[in-house]
Formats: C-alpha cells, sequence, structure tokens
C-alpha cells in the first residue's frame, strides 16, 4: 500500500503535460478545494479529476465479486470512495463548478479524447460566461 500513489500519477502527469503543450493553464493537486482536484482551472471554475479503476470502483458491480482477499476493508473503502465522488461533484456543481472526471485507463488510451473534452468544456465556459 506505500508504494500507491495519490498524486503525480502516470496518468495525472501525461494529462497535465498534454494540457500544458496546448496552452491550457491550471493548478495541480488543489487541498483546499473539496475533493483535492487533480487540476484546477479556477477562473473559469473547471476542476479535473484522473480516477484510478480499482479505487473509485470502476464497473463496481462486477469487480466487487473479484476481491478475494479482505473483502470486509476493500469493498466498504472504495464503496465510500464512490459515494464521496457523488458528494464532491454535488458540492462543487452546486457552487458553479463544472467537474470533470476520467478514468486512469482512459488518459492513458486516449489521451487526445481527454484533452478535447477539456478543451471542449473550456469553450463552453467561456461562452456561458460571456452571455
Amino acid at each position: 500500500m506505500s508504494k500507491i500513489k495519490g498524486v503525480n500519477t502516470t496518468p495525472e502527469i501525461a494529462l497535465r503535460k498534454a494540457l500544458w503543450t496546448a496552452g491550457i493553464r491550471y493548478r495541480k493537486n488543489v487541498n483546499t478545494m473539496p475533493g483535492k482536484p487533480d487540476i484546477v482551472i479556477a477562473k473559469i471554475k473547471l476542476t479535473i479529476f484522473v480516477d484510478s479503476e480499482f479505487f473509485h470502483g470502476y464497473n463496481w458491480n462486477e469487480k466487487k465479486t473479484k476481491i478475494k482477499t479482505n473483502r470486509d476493508y476493500w469493498i466498504p473503502k472504495i464503496e465510500r470512495n464512490m459515494q464521496r465522488d457523488k458528494e464532491v461533484n454535488e458540492f462543487l456543481t452546486a457552487n458553479g463548478w463544472t467537474v470533470l472526471r476520467f478514468w486512469s485507463k482512459d488518459v492513458e488510451k486516449n489521451l487526445e479524447t481527454c484533452v478535447a473534452t477539456i478543451q471542449e468544456a473550456i469553450i463552453a465556459k467561456q461562452l456561458a460566461d460571456n452571455t
């Protein structure tokens, strides 16, 4: 467990580098915000999370049955993580923030698509702010 990184994971770094290359400036790992977003673009109120599949419950109904060791610990922990993600999304959205969440495998396999999604969200926020 001590080897598992919570910040600066390989997918996070790849996404940040791609955003920087695209000319998008941001703050990283903002621990003063709920959920400690991986990437924050504060001037347009956009938060981006890169979630690992295991800890955030990707395809949870199927994966839950495959956990064989220490089920009494992992199942409640991951379900609480999923609930916390939902609470953070609701709180940030209620306070005017746009929340984008990407699975780490999607960032690794479809980096350009993730960057395009972020660019579209930025344009949409800027258009909404100008009206």
